[in-house]
C-alpha cells in the first residue's frame, strides 16, 4: 500500500512539473580586493587593506499560468571571519535575499508580494546594487500593469520592527531600524512608455522615516519625496540618456530638504563593432541651506557604485549632506574578442559648491575593468587610481602630507552561475 502511495505521489509530481516551469540555479562569487584608498583617502601611516569575500546564492523558481514563486537564499562569507570549530553562526550573514509570489490578475495586471529587488531604468534611484555582495532588496507589495510598450508599477511598503521597546502589539508604529535611509513606509509609482527609438519614464517616490520624541518613543513619520524622469534615445550608432530628479520634504532626523536636484546626461557612440565610446556629466546638488535644512540630493536606493567612479568616494556610505558633485566622464569599451572586453573610464570630480577654502576641484579617477568569459564561468579584473587634489584632501579631512602618495584599488572576481534545473514551460 505504501508503494502505491509513493507511485501516486510521483505521478502527481510529474503532472505538476509537466504543467509548470521549475528552475533551480546558484551563484558562487568570490572577490579579492586590495584597498589602498578605496572609499576615502588612506593615510600614509596606514596599511593597505587586503581581503576576500564570497557570495553564495541558491535560487529556486516555480511558475504556472496563475502565479510565479521565487526564493533566493544567500550567505556572505569573509574569509577568516569565523574561528575554527565555530559552535554557531556569529556573523549572521545568512539571509533570504528574495522571497516573493507574483499572481496573474489577467488583462495585463499582476501583483508581486514579498521581498524583492526594485530596479528601474539605469538604476539611478532604485536598483539591485548587485556589485555589493549583500545586494539590495525591499519588502513590498507591487501592483503591475503592462500593455504593449506601456508599463505601470505601483509599490507599497510598511516596515515593522518587532524588537522595538514599545512593541508591535502595543502601538504597531515603532520602527527602530536606523540604517542608511531605512524607511518605515514607502509608496512608489513608476510609469514608462517606449516607442521605436525613444522611451521615457516618470518616477514618483515617497519614503516615510520614523520620528522619535525626546523619550525615544515613536512620534509619526517624516516624508521625503523624490520625483523625476529618465529619458532614453537611440538612433543608429548613437545613444542618449538623461536623468532629471528633484527631492523635497523631510529626511531622517526631520531635516527639511529644499531645492535638492540631480541632472545627468550620457552620450554613447558605437565607433566600430569592437569599440564603444561614451561621454557625459552629472550634477548633484549640495547643501547650501541653514541649520535643520539641506539642499543636498541623495540618490537613495540606486546602484550608486555604478556612478561617480568605482572607488566609491561619493554616495556609497559617505558624502551625504556635503558640497554635492559635478562629475564629467569619458569612457571607451573595447571588445577584444568573442569572450573578453576592456572598459577604460576617466572621471573628473568637483564640488557642486565651493568648499570652505574656496576650492572646488576634487580630483580625477581612472577605472579599468577587464572581463573574460570561459565555459560556464567568468573572470572579472579591475583597477582604479585616484588623483586627488587639494579639495579632496579638505573634503575627506586629511592633509596632503599625511595621505599616502598613491590612492588605488585593485580587485579580482570569479563568477560561477550553475543552472541545476531549467524547466521549460509547456
Amino acid at each position: 500500500m505504501k508503494k502505491q502511495y509513493v507511485i501516486l505521489g510521483l505521478i502527481a509530481l510529474i503532472v505538476q512539473f509537466a504543467q509548470a516551469q521549475f528552475t533551480l540555479d546558484g551563484e558562487f562569487r568570490p572577490r579579492t580586493e586590495y584597498r589602498n584608498g578605496f572609499g576615502s583617502l588612506i593615510a600614509d601611516d596606514a596599511d593597505a587593506g587586503f581581503g576576500i569575500s564570497t557570495r553564495v546564492r541558491l535560487n529556486a523558481g516555480y511558475a504556472t499560468d496563475a502565479f510565479k514563486f521565487y526564493v533566493s537564499f544567500q550567505d556572505i562569507m569573509v574569509w577568516g571571519e569565523n574561528r575554527q570549530i565555530l559552535p554557531y553562526d556569529q556573523n549572521n550573514s545568512f539571509a533570504v535575499f528574495e522571497a516573493w509570489a507574483e499572481i496573474n490578475l489577467g488583462e495585463g495586471w499582476s501583483t508581486k508580494l514579498g521581498r524583492q529587488v526594485l530596479s528601474y531604468d539605469d538604476q539611478r534611484i532604485l536598483g539591485g546594487l548587485d556589485w555589493a555582495q549583500q545586494g539590495r532588496n525591499h519588502d513590498a507589495a507591487l501592483l503591475k500593469y503592462k500593455k504593449n510598450k506601456f508599463v505601470l508599477d505601483a509599490a507599497f511598503a510598511f516596515n515593522q520592527d518587532y524588537s522595538h521597546p514599545t512593541g508591535f502589539i502595543s502601538t504597531g508604529t515603532g520602527y527602530n531600524t536606523t540604517g542608511f535611509f531605512s524607511y518605515k513606509t514607502m509608496q512608489m509609482l513608476y510609469l514608462k512608455q517606449a516607442w521605436e527609438n525613444f522611451s521615457g519614464s516618470l518616477l514618483l517616490l515617497n519614503n516615510g522615516f520614523q520620528k522619535f520624541d525626546t523619550t525615544s518613543a515613536p512620534d509619526g513619520v517624516s516624508n521625503l519625496q523624490t520625483i523625476g524622469t529618465h529619458l532614453d534615445y537611440k538612433a543608429g550608432k548613437f545613444g542618449l540618456a538623461a536623468n532629471a530628479f528633484i527631492q523635497t520634504g523631510k529626511r531622517q532626523g526631520e531635516v527639511d530638504v529644499k531645492g535638492a536636484h540631480l541632472l545627468g546626461l550620457d552620450l554613447t557612440y558605437k565607433a566600430t563593432d569592437k569599440v564603444g565610446l561614451g561621454a557625459g556629466f552629472e550634477i548633484i546638488s549640495g547643501n547650501d541651506a541653514g541649520p535643520g535644512e539641506t539642499g543636498a540630493f541623495f540618490p537613495l536606493y540606486g546602484t550608486n557604485h555604478k556612478f561617480n567612479g568605482f572607488m566609491d568616494y561619493f554616495y556609497v556610505g559617505n558624502h551625504v549632506n556635503s558640497v554635492g558633485l559635478f562629475d564629467v566622464h569619458v569612457s571607451a569599451n573595447f571588445k577584444l574578442n568573442e569572450t573578453s572586453s576592456l572598459l577604460v573610464k576617466a572621471l573628473n570630480f568637483s564640488g557642486e559648491q565651493d568648499l570652505p577654502s574656496g576650492e572646488k576641484s576634487l580630483g580625477t579617477e581612472i577605472d579599468l575593468v577587464y572581463k573574460k568569459a570561459f565555459k560556464g564561468y567568468a573572470l572579472v579584473l579591475g583597477y582604479s587610481q585616484m588623483f586627488a587634489t587639494d579639495g579632496m584632501y579638505e573634503l575627506k579631512g586629511i592633509t596632503e602630507d599625511a595621505a599616502a602618495g598613491s590612492q588605488n584599488w585593485g580587485w579580482a572576481m570569479l563568477v560561477i552561475k550553475p543552472k541545476f534545473l531549467n524547466g521549460t514551460k509547456k
